[in-house]
C-alpha cells in the first residue's frame, strides 16, 4: 500500500471504550459491568449469574474463550458490551493452553512440560503473551465491527514496586502475572481501580499526641489516575475520581460539545 496526504486522518474516531477494572472481592465489578449497555459475560469464574446478566456458560479452557468470541463475532445480536470476568482466572486457561502447544510443538525445544514454568527464564510468559494478545486482537474486532464496548475486571493484590527514583513501596495492581498484566493493561483506555472510600481523621492521644485514623461510610470509588499506593490510567480526560457506578463513568467519557465562544464580551 502506498501512503499520500489523502490518506491523513484528522480528528476525533469515536470508538466504545476498552477498559479494565481491577478490585479487591465484594467492590461490586460485576455489578458495575453488569449496567453498562447490554452486557454480554464471558466467564471464567461465576459471578453473572448473581448480578442476573446474559452470560456463556463458564469457560473451561482457552478455547471455550475463543468460542464465545468468535459467536460473537459471526451472529447478529444486539448486545452493546462484552464482559471478561475476570482476567486472573483466564490466565490459568491461557498457561495451561500454553504447557498443551509446548507437548506437541518441536519450536519449543522443551521436554517434560507440566506447567508454564517448566519452560524456563520466564520464555513460558512470552509464549503464552501470543495468547493474551489474540484474544485482545479478536477483541477489538467486537469493538470495531459491532460496537462493543470492551470491560476486562481482574481482582486485585499488593505487589512490591522497585522505584528506580525512590525506595521501594507496595501498591495495588492487577491480579496478573507481570508480563500479562502489562499487556492487558496497554491495551485498555482506562484502568481503574475500584476500592471502598476512606478518609484520615486525626484523634487525640492525650498528652497532646494525635494519630491518623482511617475512617469510611461504605462508598465506593474509581480511581483513574496512577498514585503511589496503586497503578490506573486514563486515554480520556476525565476526573481522577468517580463514583463507581458504570453510568458515572460513561457520561464522563461521553463526547462533550465544544464551549461556547465568547462574543462582543458577554458571557
Amino acid at each position: 500500500m502506498v501512503l499520500s496526504l489523502k490518506d491523513v486522518v484528522v480528528g476525533q474516531t469515536i470508538l466504545p471504550p476498552r477498559v479494565l477494572i481491577y478490585g479487591r472481592p465484594g467492590v461490586g465489578k460485576t455489578t458495575f459491568a453488569s449496567k453498562a449497555k447490554n452486557p454480554i459475560f464471558i466467564q471464567t469464574e461465576d459471578g453473572a449469574d448473581v448480578a442476573g446478566a446474559a452470560r456463556f456458560p463458564k469457560a473451561e479452557s482457552f478455547e471455550q474463550i475463543n468460542e464465545a468470541i468468535d459467536t460473537l463475532i459471526a451472529e447478529k445480536h444486539d448486545h452493546g458490551t462484552v464482559v471478561i470476568d475476570t482476567l486472573d482466572w483466564l490466565a490459568p486457561l491461557i498457561y495451561k493452553k500454553t504447557v498443551e502447544d509446548g507437548k506437541t510443538n518441536p519450536n519449543y525445544k522443551t521436554k517434560n512440560l507440566m506447567q508454564i514454568e517448566d519452560f524456563g527464564y520466564g520464555k513460558g510468559y512470552e509464549y503464552a503473551d501470543g495468547h493474551f494478545r489474540a484474544v485482545l486482537d479478536k477483541l477489538n474486532i467486537l469493538r470495531s465491527t459491532k460496537g462493543m464496548a470492551i470491560i476486562m475486571l481482574a481482582h486485585s493484590e499488593l505487589k512490591r514496586y522497585e522505584d528506580p527514583a525512590s525506595e521501594g513501596y507496595d501498591r495495588w495492581m492487577p491480579k496478573l502475572q507481570k508480563k500479562a498484566a502489562a499487556t492487558c493493561m496497554e491495551y485498555s483506555d482506562i484502568v481503574g481501580f475500584a476500592n471502598y472510600f476512606t478518609s484520615m481523621k486525626s484523634v487525640d492521644k492525650g498528652f497532646g499526641q494525635t494519630k491518623n485514623i482511617a475512617i469510611g461510610d461504605g462508598s465506593r470509588v474509581l480511581y483513574t489516575q496512577e498514585k503511589p499506593s496503586f497503578i490506573a490510567k486514563s486515554r480520556y480526560d476525565i476526573p481522577h475520581e468517580l463514583e463507581f457506578e458504570w453510568s458515572a463513568l460513561a457520561n464522563a467519557i461521553s463526547p462533550k460539545p465544544p464551549k461556547k465562544e465568547k462574543t462582543n464580551g458577554s458571557d
